[in-house]
């Protein structure tokens, strides 16, 4: 243990499953390196999300980040369900992700314990 992490909380590494919880205690930390991604139909999206989620719907999800998203990031993945999800962080880690970590209950779970989120139905509460 290095002396900044007695005064500075470190968040663990990424891990395959992740709590809402330790999402935001990473994004709380300032940690800039990780992407957070929506694969719920674009619809769903725009309606509500987790704050500075980006949409990437199933179809396009694979394509999409090897265009835009290095091998090494950390992605926090979530869908409509936890089998969704799951499916998501396994077609990603098919592609030579190494860094994916499936948001467990998602967006329920994100919004049951107040966290912050966007879209019109955010926008309306």
């Amino acid at each position: 243990m290095n002396i900044l992490s007695k005064f500075i909380p470190i968040p663990k590494p990424i891990e395959d499953k992740s709590s809402v919880a330790s999402l935001k205690e990473r994004l709380d930390w300032g940690e800039p390196a990780l992407t957070i991604v929506d694969v719920r139909d674009r619809h769903a999206f725009n309606a509500t999300h987790i704050m500075g989620a980006v949409s990437i719907p199933m179809n396009e999800l694979v394509a999409r980040a090897i265009a835009h998203l290095e091998l090494i990031r950390d992605i926090y993945v979530y869908g409509e369900t936890n089998e969704q999800t799951a499916e998501a962080a396994s077609n990603l880690r098919a592609a030579g992700y190494e860094n994916v970590a499936e948001l467990l209950d998602g967006l329920a779970a994100w919004k049951a314990i107040g966290y912050p989120t966007e879209g019109f139905s955010a926008a309306l509460t």
